[in-house]
């Protein structure tokens, strides 16, 4: 006769505690799943929003979840920061810091561009209608924010994908995770395309 390893148990019993827990709808113990599962009602209907980093070629860099009724600008710090912590290479190192960040007109705030100058980055960002913009501390560059096309033809794409554009999973890690299979679809391809001109 062969003895059950001794976490067999307690295995059993805290899978039986969560399965009684969702069935009672108790919420997910998992410290990084949001309270609201970056679901929220917008003008636009109930969702969620992506927000993305990406370099000047339209390569994903990083993302972040949050519900639909959150405005664009109380992301910047927490998108800024996630990629900082996770934008190494190799070797472990930090890569390049950008010298400049493009925005629509939802991320125009007096605090956005302080906040991006103590960084070391330019505001890319257009002002209001209703405000001056020669007390910005930064002058608009309309050369340079042509290039914003590259994210909208970044989110444009990242919509093809079905369990994108229309969220099937309940919760944002999972939902996260079908973001980052798309991400990383998207540089295998870009890694076999490199191969082949590298053969070529």
């Amino acid at each position: 006769m062969t003895t059950p390893p001794l976490s067999s148990g307690a295995s059993t019993a805290r899978r039986s505690a969560r399965l009684a827990a969702a069935a009672a709808g108790g919420k997910s113990t998992n410290p990084e799943e949001p309270k609201d599962h970056a679901l929220g009602r917008s003008r636009g209907g109930w969702g969620t929003k992506i927000h993305i980093l990406c370099d000047a070629h339209g390569h994903p860099l990083h993302f972040h979840l949050s519900a639909g009724q959150i405005h664009d600008q109380t992301m910047v710090d927490t998108l800024l920061c996630g990629a900082d912590e996770t934008l190494h290479d190799e070797h472990g190192t930090p890569m390049a810091w950008p010298v400049a960040l493009a925005g629509d007109k939802g991320y125009r705030a007096n605090w956005v561009d302080q906040y991006l100058l103590k960084l070391g980055i330019k505001p890319v960002i257009p002002s209001k209608e209703n405000e001056d913009r020669s007390l910005r501390p930064v002058a608009f560059d309309k050369a340079v924010y042509r290039r914003r096309s590259i994210i909208e033809c970044l989110i444009g794409w990242l919509k093809e994908s079905r369990r994108i554009a229309t969220r099937f999973e309940k919760k944002a890690i999972n939902f996260g995770a079908m973001v980052k299979l798309a991400f990383i679809h998207r540089y295998l391809r870009l890694r076999a395309s490199c191969a082949i001109s590298d053969m070529a």
